[in-house]
């Protein structure tokens, strides 16, 4: 298999740590050069252009199936799950899976007056209960590319009244996001969409904004932009906007540019061309007697094999450590010879 996005990408190693932080395309290096080239000049404007973030807000929303209007903008997935921890009543009771990342976890442990119950995650919408106000989970795993059984989870999560919050973060830009099914999303664009590290999505559906509190709102959160800039904002946005963090406009100035990108070459075709490579590579690692983590991920873990990170370093191959795994995460800029090259290094 060929690589896709064609002269975008052009990495000097072996490139397969996307888990960690993605490649930015070619256009985006020069979006975000542009801007900071104008910003050491003395740009007119400010410090960047709000039609941008327009635009990677829209683009995002196509991508995770929604409105515009149900997407706010931010520089963390810790912010946003954050802003939906400080949300929930007194007493309210949150489920997560065991292992589940820290961003996702901890704002709510902060909070002393919240009840957390924890789950395998394949037994995780079996833990539903009656109790449970919310569920909060990845849709794939960080450790080790395990992808949640997202209609289990929800349709318990429905019969139980709970709400869901999802982090897409380590599957929104290679497997298909359907944003809607969820009350919230929260996605980290410096991975799988290929955004410079800054820029995240939250999504909300209508329901869900009306108990969502924006206690970071500010000059951007109003329903006019610069209509209020001294004094309390006198109409926040109608939409999640209200719940935007102000931009970090070299990001976004970045994040429009890598957003189209995605669409133009489509998310399915994406899906498609990683997990056929990560199906070789399982395939690869079961002749010389290893055993990845199950599954038809585009993340591929190796259980017992961190330890040859600094190992594949040295041949020119990036991967990562967590939990103790090898882990292999295969994207659009990856290819067959890609695949070949870590077996050969696990071979000897």
């Amino acid at each position: 298999m060929e690589t896709l996005g064609g002269a975008e990408f052009a990495p000097d190693t072996t490139y397969l740590n996307t888990s960690t932080c993605g490649l930015l395309p070619r256009r985006t290096v020069a979006a975000v050069t542009a801007l900071a080239e104008e910003l050491a000049a003395g740009r007119p404007g400010g410090a960047g252009d709000f039609s941008e973030v327009t635009a990677a807000r829209q683009s995002f929303a196509r991508l995770a199936g929604v409105d515009e209007e149900r997407v706010a903008v931010g520089g963390s997935v810790s912010v946003h799950v954050g802003l939906i921890a400080a949300s929930l009543p007194t007493g309210a009771e949150v489920l997560f899976p065991e292992g589940e990342y820290a961003s996702v976890i901890t704002p709510f442990t902060v909070r002393a007056d919240l009840k957390l119950r924890y789950a395998p995650l394949d037994g995780l919408a079996d833990a539903v209960r009656p109790s449970t106000a919310l569920v909060a989970f990845s849709s794939v795993q960080s450790a080790d590319g395990r992808i949640a059984d997202l209609p289990a989870v929800r349709a318990a999560a429905a019969a139980h009244g709970a709400r869901t919050l999802v982090d897409a973060s380590q599957s929104a830009g290679w497997l298909p996001l359907d944003a809607g099914a969820w009350d919230y999303t929260v996605t980290g664009g410096f991975k799988f969409l290929l955004c410079p590290r800054g820029a995240s999505f939250l999504t909300v559906t209508e329901e869900a904004q009306q108990s969502l509190l924006p206690i970071h709102a500010g000059t951007f959160a109003g329903e006019e932009l610069w209509g209020t800039t001294y004094g309390p904002v006198e109409e926040l946005a109608l939409s999640a906007r209200r719940f935007d963090e102000p931009p970090a406009f070299l990001s976004y100035h970045g994040a429009r540019q890598s957003l189209a990108l995605l669409e133009e070459i489509g998310i399915d075709v994406v899906h498609a061309h990683n997990t056929a490579l990560a199906r070789r590579f399982r395939a690869g690692l079961t002749e010389l007697g290893h055993q990845p983590v199950p599954g038809d991920s585009g993340i591929v873990a190796v259980p017992g094999l961190g330890h040859r990170v600094a190992e594949m370093a040295r041949a020119g191959i990036l991967v990562a450590d967590r939990a103790g795994h090898l882990r292999v995460a295969f994207h659009l800029y990856n290819c067959s010879a890609d695949v070949e090259r870590v077996l050969d290094v696990l071979s000897v």
